[in-house]
């Protein structure tokens, strides 16, 4: 189903941060400009190359961003909702450096490009929230970059499962977001790696049934995974803000 932003769903998308502390005249325009459109599974939203036409808001589903380069492809990031991606290009007026695919059937809300950077121009508070964003953005990256570089394969799913937990309930117990071959794909593993990482994990309190995860001891696991302290606190900062 697609239209314009309904009534009901005005109040979740204006909590995200991006949002949140608008003049509620201007966040009332931006949501006047913009359509929440329903995307199919495994449908590319836009390809590497092209320019932002649209800021997208990720409501319901999951969405797969991706680089590729000489022959090859990876999995950049799992966009889980609500949250916007794709910021930089948007504000910048440049080409995507990322393909977005969805991974589920999802629910996006387009915001046109123009009209987000004329609002941007006109309201402190959106302005601000944008630069936090992207300020996180570019923290996000270099922790992966960081990630990949100094820990191996499975102490980096070790990691990954910390993390997931951190953004859920923090039960020690939840639901891989996407496939393994896409898992993989984020986590710089083939998937035969990254089978073998999850049988190790076994021995460091870890158990895996299809998608589901049990961290059945937390202090093994963040023994062998070494947790990045500072990413545990930008979690909570997270949830917080």
């Amino acid at each position: 189903m697609n239209g314009i932003v309904r009534i009901g769903e005005k109040p979740e998308i204006a909590r995200l941060p991006l949002f949140r502390e608008m003049d509620d005249a201007k966040r009332e325009r931006v949501f006047a400009g913009s359509f929440l459109q329903a995307f199919p599974p495994r449908l590319t939203l836009f390809e590497a190359g092209q320019y932002a036409d649209f800021l997208h808001v990720l409501v319901d589903g999951l969405i797969e961003l991706s680089a590729s380069g000489g022959g090859r492809d990876t999995t950049m990031r799992i966009v889980e909702p609500v949250t916007s991606f794709i910021l930089a290009a948007v504000v910048s007026d440049q080409p995507y450096l990322m393909t977005a695919r969805t991974i589920e059937p999802s629910r996006i809300l387009l915001v046109p490009a123009a009209l987000i950077r004329e609002v941007i121009r006109q309201d402190t508070a959106l302005m601000q929230a944008t630069m936090r964003e992207l300020a996180l953005a570019y923290r996000d990256l270099v922790r992966a970059l960081a990630d990949m570089k100094l820990r191996q394969s499975a102490e980096r799913l070790g990691n990954y499962l910390l993390q997931q937990d951190a953004r859920g309930s923090g039960q020690a117990r939840f639901e891989l977001p996407a496939g393994k071959r896409l898992l993989a794909s984020l986590l710089g593993m083939t998937p035969e790696n990254l089978s073998r990482a999850l049988s190790s994990l076994a021995q460091h309190g870890v158990s895996v049934c299809g998608a589901r995860v049990q961290i059945n001891d937390r202090a093994a696991l963040e023994a062998y995974a070494r947790p990045d302290l500072l990413q545990a606190e930008a979690e909570v900062g997270r949830k917080q803000v």
